[in-house]
């Protein structure tokens, strides 16, 4: 089983909502193969923006998604 995190983030209508302000322009960061992994990266993006209250990043884990029913192309 791999532990595969997802790690993305883009500007949010209000910061009080986790609700984009444009979903067609988020920022995939990557695949990340462990927890740890991702959320290096996630915290990297999230300090990159600290000054811009309406930008979010997200860790989101992935699990075994990918093996188990996934259609692939």
């Amino acid at each position: 089983m791999q532990d595969l995190h997802l790690v993305f983030g883009g500007e949010l209508v209000t910061p009080e909502r986790d609700e984009f302000k444009d979903p067609s322009d988020l920022h995939v960061v990557g695949v990340f193969p462990t927890r740890e992994a991702g959320r290096e990266a996630w915290a990297e993006w999230a300090q990159k923006t600290v000054d811009n209250a309406h930008m979010r990043y997200f860790l989101v884990p992935l699990g075994d998604r990918v093996g188990s029913g996934a259609t692939s192309a």
